[in-house]
């Protein structure tokens, strides 16, 4: 199914939305494919180019955990909504896919990451929120996008993510990260503890020197 995709600030692009049965934790995640993003598959038959071996191509992927208040309301405590405009607009220029995972609040559920919102604004960190309320510091599971990736011979990727454990996760499942690729810093007024918070303790590439 094509969607069209228009974000608030005019910006346009067109979208292979892709379902899924018998995902591995039963959610309804999606996959946009966008650009030229057959072209970007490998097609098996990468032959000598000037005496070398062609590497075979590897879409751009973007494994994007739902974000309600960022991706819908434009909240700035995060950025979210931000990295899934930029997402769409990259990888519809390169060919490749955005996967919107069903993974709020790093995977604790909408209702709680409000209350480790709470929790934030009575000092404590995104992380040290989430454990204060009995929860993982990163629930995430990327078994499912594996899957995904599997379904459309999307194994061999450049990876847009500041996140490392996503890298690690994929390689685990069989999906081979050929590159990770940044992206870029989204800082608003609310959210620099926020990004000093990946920054630290999960070892994101995110530079704010420069911010």
């Amino acid at each position: 199914m094509r969607i069209p995709l228009r974000f608030p600030d005019g910006y346009t692009a067109a979208a292979d939305v892709f379902t899924f049965d018998g995902l591995v934790d039963g959610k309804e995640h999606l996959l946009l494919a966008l650009g030229e993003w057959q072209g970007a598959l490998p097609t098996g038959d990468a032959g000598p180019v000037s005496g070398a071996a062609s590497a075979p191509p590897a879409p751009l992927v973007r494994l994007h955990s739902e974000c309600l208040t960022g991706d819908v309301f434009g909240s700035e405590r995060c950025d979210c909504g931000p990295q899934l405009r930029e997402a769409v607009e990259r990888i519809a220029a390169e060919g490749g896919f955005l996967l919107y995972l069903r993974q709020e609040g790093r995977g604790i559920g909408l209702y709680a990451k409000l209350d480790a919102y709470a929790l934030q604004d009575a000092g404590l960190d995104t992380y040290a929120a989430n454990v204060a309320l009995g929860r993982g510091e990163d629930e995430r599971d990327y078994t499912a996008a594996a899957q995904m990736l599997s379904a459309v011979a999307a194994e061999r990727i450049r990876l847009l993510s500041n996140n490392p454990d996503k890298a690690e996760q994929l390689g685990a499942l069989g999906i081979e990260v050929v590159d990770r690729v940044a992206t870029s810093v989204h800082l608003s007024g609310f959210n620099r503890k926020y990004l000093e918070s990946k920054r630290d303790h999960t070892a994101h590439t995110i530079d704010l020197s420069a911010a």
